[in-house]
């Protein structure tokens, strides 16, 4: 009895361990082949091949353990159009039907290396932005802090997914400030937005009709006027056309003529596409951007200060004119230096385009400037046939000294770059009291330069003024270094904030953010209302 008993006891045991053995067989197959999966699918980047090498080709995406991750990554996807990226790319409710579709190891594989590419997209996306800005506008010169893909999905991988995913937009106040101006106004764009447009002609103080109640409604809505019952252009509505010039870089005179007209018409889904675009462009220059530095926003044709978010010094600027070979490029530098008495060494580009033919009709055209030979001598214009040269044979450079007269004034700021752009003085004061002042070659003039210098040199001088106004009177060059060198943007930015939050919009003077926006939205982003 106790043999037989034993026999079927053994026979249990081969049994069992044959189970196991199949069992064991199966998962081990259904491993190899999900991982089989996720080599052929990553093979087709670079970056994705090297993460899922260095963990064998193992997931970190569809594992029983790994829904922390996947949740986090749906929730952030979910919250996408909020920072005006795709929503289409970054479809939750999509993905997550295809992952429930997944059900063969090799399906599970693929979509396993879908969702880390995904990620890495959305990363690049969030952190330095949807486009690659020189391919829309070459004027945008700017360095873009790209972050490694491979870095980001390795930190990921081990890091509290929901926490890492909220690291990856700008932490910069602005960006913060700017989303939740889109938010505010998606919001008022679902309640109906600012109501009908003001139609008819110029309205001032004193009018009555229609159209002023037109006005003053358009005015409650976009939060300028208290609520009022008022059908005349009264105090009340003239303080609140002010404070809308104020906050679109208009004249502030309290008349609404067709310049303030137009800007009040603006719909609101535009004003949306600004603000995204400058979202957009905020993604750009993710970087630090020095505790002081120089900030320069063309379109609101400015050059300020700022000492730890706050402006301290701000001066009206003049900045490069509308021909394309004329505007002010974008880009970010460090300035090192301040020429006081500065001569101007005239770009190439001028004396060919400008100054050449006008002296080979009178060669005693521009007497201000000096005609120079290769070692910077001068040389007279007596003899020199200027008719024998074309723009590109021409040998000489031309020059003027250091003067009131100088085209750069009496001091010019440096960051030494590429593209000869820097920030001066002119001798040009009447184009300060433009609204629009797109007059120069490209650099920047300042209403306030000497004010400018004083601010920079009161970092390092007890006595600012006494010390810019001794190398002043001399007359002579003389080059001051900045102790600190201070970072210095060129930015385009017609949709931005102050520190206290309210929302400022300026012309797209070149044209800039309408090839921006066209762009994204040829990517897929969108402007929403938002109801409720």
């Amino acid at each position: 009895m106790f043999k037989v008993l034993h026999a079927h006891f053994v026979r249990l045991l081969m049994i069992v361990g044959l189970l196991l053995s199949m069992t064991a067989t199966a998962a081990h197959a259904q491993s190899t082949a999900f991982r089989q999966a996720v080599a052929d699918a990553a093979s087709r980047d670079e970056e994705l091949a090297a993460f899922y090498r260095g963990r064998d080709f193992q997931g970190i995406w569809s594992g029983a353990g790994d829904q922390r991750r996947r949740n986090a990554l749906m929730s952030a996807f979910a919250d996408a159009p909020m920072h005006g990226l795709p929503a289409a790319r970054y479809d939750a409710d999509a993905l997550m039907a295809k992952m429930r579709a997944a059900s063969t190891p090799a399906e599970k594989g693929t979509m396993e290396v879908e969702l880390s590419r995904l990620f890495m997209q959305y990363a690049r996306d969030i952190q330095t932005g949807v486009l690659t800005p020189s391919s829309v506008v070459d004027a945008v010169k700017r360095e873009i802090p790209y972050r490694s893909r491979l870095g980001n999905l390795q930190a990921f991988a081990q890091s509290n997914p929901a926490g890492f995913l909220r690291s990856l937009p700008p932490s910069s106040p602005e960006y913060t400030r700017l989303m939740r101006e889109k938010l505010r106004l998606e919001r008022m764009l679902g309640a109906g937005g600012w109501g009908p447009t003001v139609s008819g002609g110029s309205l001032a103080f004193g009018a009555t009709g229609q159209n002023v109640v037109k006005l003053r409604n358009r005015l409650m809505a976009m939060g300028f006027l208290e609520m009022t019952a008022t059908q005349t252009y009264d105090a009340s509505i003239q303080a609140a056309v002010q404070r809308f010039q104020q906050s679109h870089g208009i004249t502030v005179d309290g008349n609404v003529g067709q310049g303030t007209l137009r800007e009040i018409n603006v719909p609101m889904a535009a004003r949306l596409q600004a603000v995204i675009v400058a979202m957009e462009r905020e993604r750009w220059i993710n970087r630090p951007r020095g505790q002081r530095h120089i900030w320069v926003n063309l379109t609101d044709f400015t050059a300020a200060i700022v000492d730890n978010d706050r402006v301290t010094f701000s001066t009206r600027s003049v900045i490069g004119a509308g021909a394309a070979d004329r505007q002010s490029p974008e880009f970010s530098d460090v300035m090192e230096f301040m020429v006081i008495n500065p001569s101007w060494y005239v770009p190439r580009s001028i004396v060919t385009k400008e100054y050449l033919p006008m002296l080979q009709a009178n060669p005693n055209a521009v007497r201000q400037l000096d005609v120079t030979d290769s070692r910077g001598r001068i040389v007279s214009r007596g003899s020199v046939n200027f008719d024998q040269y074309t723009a590109k044979t021409f040998p000489y450079s031309m020059r003027q000294g250091p003067s009131e007269g100088n085209a750069l004034g009496l001091v010019k700021f440096i960051f030494p770059n590429k593209y000869n752009i820097y920030l001066h003085d002119t001798p040009s004061k009447s184009l300060f009291g433009r609204e629009v002042r797109a007059f120069s070659h490209g650099c920047i003039r300042l209403n306030d330069p000497f004010d400018f210098a004083y601010a920079l040199l009161a970092k390092q001088t007890s006595d600012p003024e006494g010390f810019f106004k001794s190398r002043l009177n001399t007359g002579a060059e003389a080059r001051v270094n900045l102790d600190a060198p201070v970072p210095v943007h060129i930015v385009y930015r017609t949709a931005f904030t102050n520190v206290t939050g309210s929302l400022q919009f300026r012309r797209d003077i070149y044209g800039r953010d309408a090839r921006i926006w066209n762009a994204l939205a040829r990517q897929g982003v969108a402007v929403r209302a938002v109801q409720g």
